[in-house]
Parts: C-alpha cells; structure tokens; sequence
C-alpha cells in the first residue's frame, strides 16, 4: 500500500493541484493523509477542502481549520495571520465550517500516529528542536509520529539508547523504516519555510518501508495574484516566492 503524506495545503489550490498530479504521475496512492491546516493565509480555501474531500484520505485539525471555524482565539496569531484567519471564515460555506469542525486531533493509521502540531499538544506545539522533541516522543505509542506546522521536512530520531538526534528530511534520500522511533514532517503543500518554493509532500510505501520526499514547482504568480485580488495580506504574498 502507498500512502502520500501532506500537511499545510494552507488555500493554496495551485500547489495543492501540483502534488496531486505529481502523485498521480508517480503512480498514485491509495490514500492520502493530510496533517492539517487544509486552509489559512491562501485564497483558495473551499477550493482546497472541496478537492481534499474528492480524495480517499484522513485528516486531522491544524490550528488555522479550528481558527477559521471559532475553535481557537484569534489573539493567538500574529496580525497578518489572524486578518486571513478572518478572510478565510468568510469564504467557507456550512457544509466547509461542518468538515472543519469535525477534524479530529489525533488519527492512529499504520504504525503510525498523525498531529499536527505535536503528540504532546496537537494544536499549537512547534517540534524545531531535539530537545522539545526527545520529550514529545513519551506522548505517542506508535514507532512513528508524522507532524506538520513548522512547514520544514524533517526527522528526529529517538534510538533504543534513548538518544535524540535530529536530520533535514531530502528529497534527494529515501528514509528507510527501521527499529528507531521517528518523527517525520514532510514539510508544507502551500507555504513552504525551508528556503526552497516548490511544493513538499512525502509518500510512505508499506510494501518497501521507505518514505520519500518530493518537491514539485507549481504557479506561484497565479496563487499571489489571488491574494491581491482578495487583499490578503502583502507579507503572505512575498514569502511564496522565497520559500520562507
């Protein structure tokens, strides 16, 4: 069985459109399992739920779902943030505020346990470090733990020694699943952070044990000039083009 594994599709209906085509070029999945944060700072935010909910996938909540839906205080983000938090709750439609509400926050798929932030606290919890890491591998059960919200791809490892230690996730290596316990982000579908543009998504063949990162380019211009049609914010714009 293959999996592809997504987090951050943040309304961005170009990029999100690109993976899917690369996963179907790359020989398609039987399921797709998102890690939340399907809308947020993008234009396209029914647009992005409605083309998720046309796939054989899971989902979990990100923190901008439950923003977008009144579940979380807005006072949490930052200004540009929150005025596309406010934005993207306008656009919804009942049957978008339904599935939104109704994410759950953790889902326990395979050996492995889906967050979005972190096992520790689902919501809002950033893992950027070993240190906060090494303490949020006490909170999952399964060998492997897969996160989104940094919008960076990366690994921490967590040995039988109960050492901790920390690695880029490339697209250039495949990630070979072993006795170690992992937590894995594929980094982000529509607002990467980690200096390169282009799309990120992962896919995990059972099969192989092997999760594979991918980068895909898609139109940014055309996600950018949405959001100056809509009046987003102008530092949500810029950052698409630099990948940060």
């Amino acid at each position: 069985m293959r999996y592809a594994i997504i987090a951050d599709i943040h309304a961005n209906l170009a990029a999100f459109a690109a993976v899917l085509t690369d996963i179907k070029h790359r020989g398609g999945v039987e399921e797709v399992w998102c890690l939340g944060d399907v809308v947020g700072y993008g234009p396209d935010p029914h647009q992005c739920i409605e083309l998720l909910c046309q796939c054989n996938h899971i989902c979990i909540a990100g923190n901008h779902d439950w923003a977008a839906v009144g579940k979380v205080n807005l006072s949490e983000f930052n200004p540009d943030a929150a005025a596309a938090c406010r934005w993207t709750a306008e656009q919804l439609r009942s049957e978008d505020r339904g599935y939104l509400k109704n994410l759950p926050l953790v889902i326990e798929k395979e050996d492995f346990t889906l967050v979005h932030g972190s096992p520790r606290e689902p919501v809002w919890e950033y893992l950027l470090s070993v240190s906060t890491a090494k303490e949020n591998f006490t909170y999952f059960r399964s060998s492997y733990c897969l996160v989104g919200h940094s919008h960076v791809p990366s690994i921490f490892k967590y040995t039988e020694t109960g050492a901790c230690s920390f690695s880029p996730f490339s697209a250039s290596v495949g990630l070979a699943l072993g006795k170690s316990r992992l937590i894995i982000n594929p980094g982000a579908v529509g607002q990467p952070r980690d200096g390169d543009p282009r799309a990120s998504y992962a896919i995990f063949d059972s099969e192989t044990r092997m999760v594979r990162l991918y980068r895909v380019p898609y139109d940014i211009n055309a996600t950018q000039l949405k959001m100056v049609k809509h009046n987003l914010p102008v530092s949500l714009m810029s950052r698409l083009s630099h990948g940060v």
